[in-house]
């Protein structure tokens, strides 16, 4: 960073925010580019993806905000603007009125700067790599895709199994918080590394809890990384302690990054979005071909989470079946013996490994089916389309819950199903009436509980029709 002019710009609100105007130069993965590459990343930054790479590089600059309203920081820095500039050493980013909170003394902090390259990296790797240029349409396509996205962020390491996704809800109170603090410092003790959704709340609990009891253990190396995609990352920032982030396209292929790097998966309690990953989960792990692999599933949370974990069991139980409550185990109230469980099972993952010859870094031998990994966009008439109905495939009827949650999830979080929703009203969800009451009554539980937003007061964008 060469210089920088601080300005006081008026937000929306009619606030004075200080603002920081500078230029940034890139370390790591945006380091040794050759001409034609940088020309490339420039045009795509200069057309249709500027607005993108405007809203996800404010979302890095604000880091730790507590707001999970989509709109607000745009409100609050509406000059904010980025730019990416060519030079024959590589790129260089021009911020103008760039939030002050990303500086120190003029400086931009070192782990932000690195995030907002993971940003301009990840959402620039289709303009870069010519592989890219089109959506796959087969399923080892889209695998192959997620690879490359994955090991263009250098977060495919040759290590031994030792990484545990940690899923669970941005909006969660002190207890549940603590409790996923708890979980990530034995995680932590017992030399585990962390993946989260990269946000607050259960996302950066474990993350916490970990860096502790990494440093008591001189483990220099640790992994936090921070799995997003661009509709999520400017609704919910990613947390300060995240050292590796990674921007995925799509929340299919944010999911697909998930299970494929993650030996094993602990479900903290959650919301919509976590629904939606248990879902897509247990939808995978259902078909006959994975019925063989190790896979540990933990769902755990405090004394107070109990009832939760028994509604979420029991909606499962009714529709993917007691099958489905095969592949997980709940434990309440004891992070040590979560730890434990959890590398036990890693360790049935690596020997499992080992004999069938499969990576340690990438889990090429998990089958996921192509309905599990094509983008749904949530819009009304999909919505309403989704077939909720018994008789159907388990993994089939996974899928189609897992979208219902998913577009609950861009209803809540995400600007442009925001939109929809104001122009034409919740979207409306049918099914089987058994089904619906059921899902009626955990998205109730949901929003008593306060699991659906952080910010404001919760307006619901969805009708469940029995």
């Amino acid at each position: 960073m060469d210089d920088h002019n601080p300005n006081m710009p008026q937000s929306a609100a009619g606030s004075t925010l200080p603002t920081v105007s500078t230029h940034i130069y890139p370390r790591g993965a945006l380091d040794v580019l050759s001409r034609e590459e940088v020309a490339r990343l420039r045009d795509a930054s200069g057309a249709g993806l500027h607005d993108l790479l405007r809203r996800c590089a404010l979302a890095v600059l604000t880091s730790g905000s507590a707001n999970d309203d989509p709109r607000a920081a745009q409100e609050l820095y509406p000059h904010f603007d980025i730019e990416v500039k060519q030079q024959d050493r590589g790129v260089r980013l021009e911020l103008r009125n760039a939030p002050a909170m990303a500086f120190v003394d003029g400086q931009i902090i070192r782990g932000v700067a690195e995030l907002l390259f993971a940003v301009v990296r990840d959402l620039a790797f289709s303009a870069i790599d010519p592989d890219s240029a089109s959506e796959p349409d087969t399923t080892g396509g889209i695998t192959d895709a997620v690879f490359r996205l994955l090991r263009n962020a250098r977060v495919l390491f040759p290590t031994d199994p030792n990484l545990v996704v940690c899923w669970g809800g941005h909006s969660i109170g002190q207890e549940e918080y603590k409790y996923t603090k708890q979980v990530g410092y034995e995680l932590g003790l017992r030399g585990l590394d962390i993946c989260t959704g990269c946000g607050p709340g259960a996302m950066k609990g474990p993350m916490k809890g970990a860096t502790i009891a990494h440093a008591k253990q001189r483990r220099r190396r640790t992994r936090y990384i921070g799995i997003t995609e661009p509709g999520i990352i400017a609704a919910e920032s990613p947390n300060p302690i995240v050292n590796h982030l990674v921007v995925m396209p799509d929340i299919e292929k944010r999911l697909e990054a998930f299970v494929r790097m993650g030996h094993g998966i602990i479900v903290f309690p959650g919301g919509v979005g976590t629904a939606e990953e248990i879902l897509y989960l247990l939808g995978i792990l259902l078909r006959e071909e994975n019925a063989h692999l190790r896979f540990p599933l933990i769902l755990t949370g405090p004394t107070g989470a109990a009832p939760y974990f028994e509604q979420i069991d029991r909606f499962i139980r009714l529709t993917l079946g007691d099958a489905a409550a095969e592949r997980y185990e709940v434990i309440v109230a004891d992070p040590p013996r979560v730890a434990s469980r959890m590398r036990a099972g890693i360790q049935q993952v690596r020997e499992q490994r080992i004999a069938q010859k499969d990576s340690f870094f990438f889990n090429w031998a998990l089958q996921v089916p192509l309905e599990f990994q094509q983008p749904f966009a949530p819009t009304h008439e999909r919505m309403a389309a989704l077939d909720l109905h018994h008789g159907r495939k388990s993994h089939e009827l996974a899928a189609d819950l897992r979208r219902a949650f998913s577009g609950i999830v861009a209803g809540n979080v995400k600007e442009s199903a925001m939109q929809q929703i104001e122009a034409r009203g919740p979207f409306e969800i049918n099914g089987d009436p058994d089904i619906m009451r059921a899902l009626d009554a955990l998205l109730c539980a949901f929003v008593a509980q306060r699991r659906m937003k952080i910010s404001g007061d919760y307006r619901p964008c969805y009708r469940v029709v029995a």
